[in-house]
């Protein structure tokens, strides 16, 4: 969950980190029913945060892109 709240406030690139820690983690919990697991909703949290963090991060990077080739259009007199 930390890492999922990390790529949305501070860093991006940490989102694709936290959605793989909270697959890997899940698929623990599912594999071991037997297990209580009382924390399950933080991990489906901190999972959600890192697929927002890195959907956000891929959009910054297309704005980003969108934004040079607007800048080189402006400066390029043709």
């Amino acid at each position: 969950m930390v890492l999922g709240i990390l790529s949305l406030v501070v860093c991006g690139i940490l989102g694709p980190f936290a959605w793989n820690m909270g697959n890997k983690t899940l698929r623990e919990m599912d594999a071991n029913p037997g297990v209580v697991y009382r924390n399950r909703g933080n991990v489906t949290a901190g999972r959600l945060c890192g697929m927002i963090g890195c959907a956000l991060m891929v959009l910054q990077v297309l704005l980003f892109f969108v934004w040079i080739v607007a800048l080189a259009r402006i400066s390029d007199p043709i």
